[in-house]
């Protein structure tokens, strides 16, 4: 069985490769399961949440010998920013589709990064004008600069900007960014920037919503990626009610992300009114961004397919 590090799944993946990647998979498809989801009660702090996600090749479409089975192991836990440690953790365990062997095991803190990036990338390559030039990235945690890379690998990205309550962590971001050559800056007032974006990319677990509705210009983008429980929002209802919503799948947005569960509850937002998820978007039954002036949204919660699709890219990579 390969150990396969941080560093290694960085060599074995490119932005737009996985964005390919994943457009294979969501239309040829796979089984998940809806995620096991976990809340770790503490003596003192936040509580963390466990997350199990399985998967397997859908052998009907399978392409290869005997495809995979993988699941991801998660453990999300708040506290961990005031010790400078990651808030999400997590391993990826790979198997062999007919006898169940251990395949791989890959550091899955940075499999879910680039997976989560790509899958907004790939959903904004349906939502996104193709003209879009200005990021706005809201929240500086780690997935952050892959959400800025994602973007800027499948859209004409000139300027980006990086905002967070704390903006001394939005200027390392923009910081490192620069570095590799991109034009980044912090932003200070959030609402100007998002008057200004053409994609608003969040990533954030704020239960009070930080991206307003009546902000937003024609004909932007909006992605959120961070609240993955009912509790947590990163929208407003106006960005609800403005917006044409996608999600990558509906059955946990539904029923985990709060940005949909919330409105559905309230009636700002009905199920059919959910346009598609990214399983008909990649196959062509719906279509994504019919004119220039509408406003998108796209909520992830994330799927184990996405993981099963980047987890089998890295091993073949690696392996050779």
């Amino acid at each position: 069985m390969l150990t396969i590090s941080a560093a290694e799944v960085d060599r074995a993946l490119t932005f737009p490769g996985l964005v390919e990647t994943l457009r294979t998979a969501f239309r040829e498809g796979a089984v998940q399961p809806v995620r096991h989801h976990h809340t770790i009660e503490r003596p003192t702090g936040a509580a963390s949440t466990l997350l199990l996600m399985p998967a397997w090749t859908d052998f009907n479409a399978a392409r290869g010998a005997g495809g995979h089975i993988g699941v991801k192991i998660v453990t999300v836990s708040p506290d961990n920013n005031a010790i400078q440690k990651p808030a999400v953790m997590g391993l990826y365990l790979l198997l062999d589709g007919i006898t169940g062997e251990p395949q791989a095991l890959i550091d899955g803190q940075r499999l879910t990064q680039w997976r989560t990036a790509c899958a907004s990338a790939l959903a904004a390559s349906y939502l996104a004008r193709e003209d879009a030039s200005k990021l706005l990235v809201i929240g500086a945690g780690a997935l952050s600069p892959f959400l800025a890379k994602a973007h800027s690998a499948i859209r004409p990205i000139r300027q980006i900007r990086i905002w967070n309550r704390t903006k001394a962590n939005a200027e390392k971001v923009a910081a490192e960014l620069r570095s590799e050559g991109f034009q980044a800056e912090a932003a200070g007032d959030l609402d100007a920037a998002l008057g200004e974006a053409d994609i608003v990319s969040s990533a954030t677990i704020s239960t009070t919503p930080l991206i307003k509705g009546a902000m937003l210009k024609p004909g932007a983008h909006v992605d959120l990626v961070g609240g993955f429980t009912p509790m947590m929002r990163e929208s407003d209802d106006e960005a609800i009610r403005r917006a044409h919503v996608y999600v990558d799948t509906r059955a946990g947005a539904t029923k985990e992300a709060g940005d949909i569960v919330q409105p559905l509850a309230s009636g700002v937002l009905s199920k059919d009114a959910i346009v598609a998820d990214l399983h008909e978007l990649a196959r062509g039954e719906k279509k994504g961004r019919g004119t220039a002036d509408e406003i998108t949204l796209f909520k992830s919660v994330g799927a184990a397919l996405e993981d099963l699709a980047a987890g089998i890219a890295v091993y073949r990579a690696v392996k050779g």
